[in-house]
């Protein structure tokens, strides 16, 4: 199904403020809130709108440490990739992880509370990891820019 530009803007107001009463929604968005109730819902079910979630501060946590882990695997069979991404999905310190095109395989985002802590991620779970033949880890020094927000 199409999406409208009304669609657009309740997608734009609801990425950035989730938390948005239906009637504010509606009177920022020029509907009814029954009209707009509708289309959030429709948005739904079509899978326009994943889910809501809280953004936790990461830092306020205790894991301010980032680090982009590129892998790459000894092989490409399906079962070799579904065995790593299986894996992947079980390690809770794994925020993201990306197949990729170019000279690795997956890049993964990991959180830690400090190098220690990421040593430990290492040894008991990323070297664990079914086929890999190659690991290559990146801490991020500052975070310059960091958005859920996709342009619509």
């Amino acid at each position: 199904m199409e999406i409208d530009a009304t669609d657009r803007r309740i997608l734009a107001v609801l990425q950035k403020e989730g938390r948005v009463t239906n009637a504010e929604l509606a009177e920022r968005v020029n509907l009814s809130p029954s009209a707009c109730h509708r289309r959030v819902q429709r948005l739904e079910a079509e899978g326009y709108i994943a889910g809501f979630v809280a953004l936790l501060n990461a830092r306020k946590l205790g894991r301010p440490t980032t680090v982009f882990v590129e892998i790459t695997l000894s092989g490409q069979a399906d079962e070799l990739l579904d065995a790593f991404e299986r894996a992947v999905a079980r390690v809770p310190d794994i925020l993201e992880c990306h197949l990729m095109a170019g000279t690795a395989d997956y890049l993964l985002k990991v959180v830690a509370e400090d190098t220690e802590d990421f040593a430990r991620i290492h040894r008991q779970h990323l070297a664990r990891l079914p086929g890999v033949a190659q690991m290559h880890s990146s801490f991020a020094l500052r975070t310059v820019r960091q958005t859920t927000a996709i342009p619509v």
